[in-house]
């Protein structure tokens, strides 16, 4: 054999073994990062339909993605922590179902790529341009917060047509822009709305005592993770004091709480996954439209209803998608 031959049939060999190791390169397993500013019970259905939308694009837990959970229950000033160590730990993305988790990521790192779950109003958040066209570095979908502030103030009242005076929960440093809508659909309903900031878990004793002393008549929840944490506390009042309560999530009502009117949360959840995935598969958050939702759940509690000596109108009744019995 000569020696060209020899030549070749070395660089034939070499370039056998480079594919024969590249062969054996393990494939590098996804790990991305999921920040809950509450407790894991509390949302629990939520995180199920997460996983199952996962499942639903093959990926397998443990096998072939890697999820870190992280949850802060209830404490506000876990959230910056926590989000630090999500980036610490180099997460190829972060998904953030909360307008402070957002804030906290955002604080953590610029670039990190970001997938929202949930979110009341992303453009006047100011975490995306537009919903058509977000920019930067997150996506995903909202909840139209504003938008469905004003729907359940309209159930409210044709629920309870004699009411006039309402308390709404919400925490001014996260939910401004649904709290104004809220004002502007209460005034066109005729409806006088008393604001009850809470912040922190020592703001409810006084929230409830500045309803009582307002003599409000129902009381309204936006979805802010202080107000959800603490859904046994504002469930427990609306009880003693006999007042209809119109919730943002299904699970006050699921919980104990009169009536509630929101989205699909599971819907949304599960479809946060098909974002997880594009974003792993190397779409840009930028180029990935925000979606809004399309399944809307409207829930009665019968037997809260009952027990507290309030009647449904039939006409309500007969549009609930579920009425807890």
């Amino acid at each position: 054999m000569g020696i060209k031959a020899i030549g070749v049939l070395l660089v034939g060999v070499l370039l056998a073994s480079v594919h024969v190791c590249e062969a054996q390169q393990p494939k590098r397993v996804p790990h991305i990062g999921f920040l809950f500013t509450t407790s894991a019970p509390t949302f629990q259905s939520r995180i199920d339909a997460f996983r199952q939308g996962l499942r639903d694009l093959g990926y397998i837990e443990g096998q072939n993605i890697i999820v870190e959970y992280r949850y802060t229950e209830g404490k506000q000033d876990l959230t910056t922590e926590l989000a630090a160590e999500l980036v610490r730990l180099k997460v190829d993305l972060i998904v953030a179902p909360t307008t402070p988790a957002i804030l906290a990521i955002k604080k953590a790192s610029s670039t990190m790529p970001i997938v929202f779950a949930a979110i009341s109003d992303p453009v006047a958040s100011g975490f995306v341009a537009s919903l058509a066209r977000p920019g930067g570095n997150m996506t995903g979908l909202t909840i139209l917060g504003p938008e469905l502030s004003g729907k359940r103030l309209e159930l409210l009242k044709e629920s309870f047509p004699k009411i006039k005076r309402v308390a709404i929960f919400w925490n001014p440093d996260a939910e401004v822009n649904v709290f104004k809508a809220t004002q502007a659909a209460a005034s066109t309903l005729g409806l006088q709305l008393q604001s009850l900031e809470v912040r922190g878990a020592n703001d409810f004793d006084g929230a409830f005592e500045s309803a009582i002393r307002e003599h409000v008549q129902a009381l309204l929840t936006i979805p802010t993770p202080i107000v959800n944490f603490y859904q046994a506390r504002i469930i427990q009042f609306a009880a003693k004091n006999r007042l209809p309560a119109m919730y943002a999530l299904p699970e006050f009502t699921n919980a104990g709480g009169l009536i509630s009117y929101s989205p699909s949360y599971p819907a949304l959840y599960r479809r946060a996954a098909w974002y997880v995935d594009k974003v792993l598969g190397g779409t840009k958050p930028a180029d990935l439209p925000v979606e809004q939702p399309t399944k809307f759940e409207f829930i009665v509690n019968l037997r809260t209803s009952k027990e507290l000596g309030l009647t449904i109108p039939p006409n309500v009744l007969a549009r609930a998608d579920k009425v807890i019995k």
